[in-house]
């Protein structure tokens, strides 16, 4: 297949063609999708920002609509624990290791509506079948920690989100109106991940940045796309220069 551009021929075939166009794509591709993390990243440091700048929020006196414009905000809650119905969310790994997020519900003073409060991570025992004890010790009235989405999960299973039987339950997904109607009272559909210096709380380790930085997702950007302008560059070269050969 022969093209000329600006009387300049060049010469290659249609295989060599169609996966040149197949690797520029994905070298694009690749390149925007890293611009989009970037973008992402700001938009979350900005929103932690954002949430550290604004005043503390009393649940009490300040229901939430938004969950994702009240995001990483301060809170404060008047109460008390719920805490003989208590749910472990299995499968969670830190440090390398398996444990639990201990979500406690936190009935507000009314006692109509809850919120899930994550006091932290415990480590899997040696027997699986043998929960870890997280019984709450002291009287808790008030608790302070930040409003949060509920821990994600890369891959829902069918039924993840359905409760064990017995206390503390098992869950692997949360779904605050399946876990609502296991405890017959409201749930918030958000979780409060309790302060770290607060009591009845485990290991806590609360996301508070990005791990790669906005500035390393462009840097990679840069990258995909300057392999792209090479490999454009090889193929103009070997073509232009199989031409060169062919009239020779």
């Amino acid at each position: 297949m022969n093209i000329t551009i600006l009387k300049r021929q060049f010469r290659f075939s249609p295989l060599g063609l169609s996966l040149y166009v197949l690797l520029l794509a994905l070298l694009c591709s690749l390149g925007f999708w890293q611009l989009g993390r970037a973008e992402q990243k700001r938009q979350f440091l900005q929103q932690q920002q954002t949430a550290a700048e604004t005043a503390v929020l009393d649940l009490n006196r300040q229901p939430i609509g938004d969950v994702e414009s009240a995001r990483y905000q301060k809170v404060l809650v008047s109460g008390r624990y719920d805490a003989t119905h208590q749910f472990l969310i299995d499968n969670q790994i830190l440090d390398g290791k398996p444990g639990y997020f201990v979500m406690t519900p936190f009935l507000l003073d009314q006692g109509k509506i809850a919120v899930l409060v994550n006091r932290g991570w415990v480590p899997l025992g040696a027997d699986r079948k043998a929960l870890p004890d997280v019984d709450i010790k002291t009287e808790v009235k008030r608790i302070s920690g930040r409003i949060n989405q509920f821990p994600p999960v890369g891959i829902k299973l069918k039924g993840a989100e359905i409760p064990t039987d017995g206390w503390p339950a098992l869950v692997q997904v949360i779904d605050s109106r399946v876990l609502a109607a296991r405890l017959a009272y409201d749930l918030y559909d958000f979780q409060i991940e309790l302060d770290g210096e607060a009591d009845e709380g485990y290991r806590r380790q609360w996301k508070s940045g990005s791990t790669i930085p906005p500035e390393k997702h462009l840097a990679y950007a840069v990258q995909w796309f300057g392999l792209a302008l090479t490999l454009t560059g090889l193929f103009i070269w070997i073509s232009s220069r199989k031409r060169s050969e062919h009239t020779a």
